[in-house]
């Protein structure tokens, strides 16, 4: 079975996609998931290697080949999965545990890599992918933000709303208010 690993995979349309094209190319694949596509074949020559990887540019996604890079996109895969197609975060949610538990490598290790490679921190981005989909849930205007705040594991409104903020420079209420003036929302994919 052979391996991609694929950069900008950020949601279930991505995962169709991917797998649409992997077959459109006339390969077979067995599970197409977050940053990951497993296939039937068991390699790619070095021609249908460049193939994937042009078509998949095209979509917006890039073929990885260098591990730290995919160790990267695996960590983003979690904190994506988790913040963005999970009903509710744990208020303790303990980030570390996640992460290095779904990975099967040391916390420690995984974050000096991410800030190496990526110039923020972890922190840094989960906190932005935390804010993102508040900016998301505020725009569809069908959860106060009491409820944001708990959805998203916040102790409380004033925590979501310092770091609201400190992204954005924007309070959620401002936002809110601006959202049909032109205030964006950024694709999740590209929040470094």
């Amino acid at each position: 079975m052979a391996d991609l690993f694929i950069k900008n995979m950020v949601c279930a349309r991505c995962i169709l996609v991917v797998e649409n094209e992997l077959t459109k190319l006339g390969l077979h694949p067995v599970k197409v998931e977050l940053g990951h596509a497993g296939l039937e074949e068991e390699i790619l020559d070095g021609g249908m290697r460049a193939l994937v990887s042009a078509r998949l540019h095209e979509l917006g996604f890039d073929l990885l080949d260098d591990s730290k890079t995919k160790m990267i996109e695996a960590v983003k895969g979690v904190v994506i999965q988790k913040i963005h197609h999970s009903e509710n975060l744990d208020l303790k949610v303990n980030w570390s545990e996640i992460i290095s538990g779904e990975l099967h490598h040391d916390y420690g290790y995984l974050s000096k890599l991410f800030s190496s490679v990526e110039g923020i921190t972890l922190e840094q981005y989960i906190i932005r992918q935390k804010v993102e989909k508040a900016k998301e849930l505020l725009f569809y205007d069908e959860l106060n933000l009491s409820e944001i705040a708990y959805r998203l594991g916040y102790s409380s409104v004033q925590h979501l709303s310092s770091q609201f903020k400190r992204v954005t420079g924007q309070t959620p209420s401002e936002f809110k208010t601006l959202r049909n003036e032109g205030t964006s929302r950024k694709p999740i994919d590209s929040l470094i």
